[in-house]
């Protein structure tokens, strides 16, 4: 069993404790208690089984051992002096606020009492096996609830980020082709880094079919002055390039948020949904769909 009372001795500190004498205020293991017994013949020690169910008469409260003899009506308990003293200091007084009275106070309520609560207790007993299987329907039902309910908010939630995915690509894409489609295209930059050895080669070969132009070559001279000439475009279009998007003639592109429409999204998102209680069912209110419709319009201006 854990937290089972260990012996009072420090050199017996983690050794299981099998009795406790009130006298001496100690919990005692098995070698203690032969000692005990021999030096004191007058104690009275209380046996404790091992599931230490056996009323001892002594308080289990850590630091008292102290017997029992009041009780507190307000918790329906037993308790020893030291859980009822005014002065609440090392787990004392845990009780000095309550309605306590001595034992011999109670006696006569729980003995009028005693017959109908067995009567009680007997009939608990007889029905225990149905009414837990009735509580783990219920408790599976309630888990099935829970299920449910947080299923239902994962799956508005997710509509609400793939909208907000869909509009991040959309705009994403939007600033691509608005600058693929104002400015000129990075494969000029790519091509322009093997533009010198490609137009050296190219200017060779023009001079060369310039001083002995041979129409037996007429193919192979027509595809190098067509090469000459892309060459020619290219470069007309870097230059092209840099005149026109110079930063003093350059367009300025800029993202816009609205910063009135986002904090107006941003609030809607925070008050979007609410957990409610309803004769134990559990709901999301605030018609999520039409919510979410708005939100997504939000997103979407």
């Amino acid at each position: 069993m854990e937290n089972r009372i260990k012996c009072s001795l420090e050199e017996h500190k983690e050794i299981d404790a099998i009795c406790t004498c009130p006298e001496c205020g100690i919990y005692m293991c098995n070698k203690c208690e032969n000692h005990h017994s021999s030096l004191f013949k007058n104690h009275h020690p209380y046996k404790l089984n091992k599931e230490d169910e056996v009323f001892t008469g002594i308080c289990k409260e850590k630091g008292h051992l102290i017997q029992l003899k009041y009780f507190c009506k307000s918790h329906n308990q037993l308790c020893c002096a030291a859980c009822i003293a005014k002065i609440n200091r090392k787990g004392d007084g845990q009780h000095k606020g309550c309605d306590v009275c001595e034992i011999e106070n109670i006696t006569e309520e729980k003995k009028n009492k005693l017959k109908e609560n067995i009567k009680l207790l007997e009939e608990l007993e007889n029905k225990f096996d149905e009414n837990i299987k009735e509580l783990k329907d219920i408790f599976q039902k309630i888990e099935k609830d829970k299920e449910d309910l947080k299923f239902k908010i994962i799956n508005i939630f997710t509509k609400i980020r793939n909208a907000l995915n869909e509009r991040e690509d959309k705009l994403l894409k939007e600033v691509n082709n608005i600058y693929e489609n104002n400015y000129f295209n990075e494969d000029i930059i790519q091509k322009g880094e093997k533009l010198p050895k490609q137009i050296k080669l190219s200017l060779e070969k023009g001079k060369l079919i310039d001083k002995e132009w041979d129409n037996d070559n007429i193919y192979s001279y027509i595809n190098d002055c067509i090469n000459i000439e892309n060459n020619i475009k290219i470069l007309g279009r870097v230059k092209d390039n840099i005149n026109k998007y110079k930063d003093k003639k350059r367009i300025k592109i800029e993202f816009i948020p609205k910063e009135n429409l986002l904090n107006n999204f941003i609030d809607t998102l925070n008050s979007f949904g609410k957990i409610i209680m309803n004769n134990l069912d559990s709901k999301i209110i605030n018609n999520n769909e039409k919510y979410y419709e708005n939100l997504k319009n939000w997103i979407n201006p």
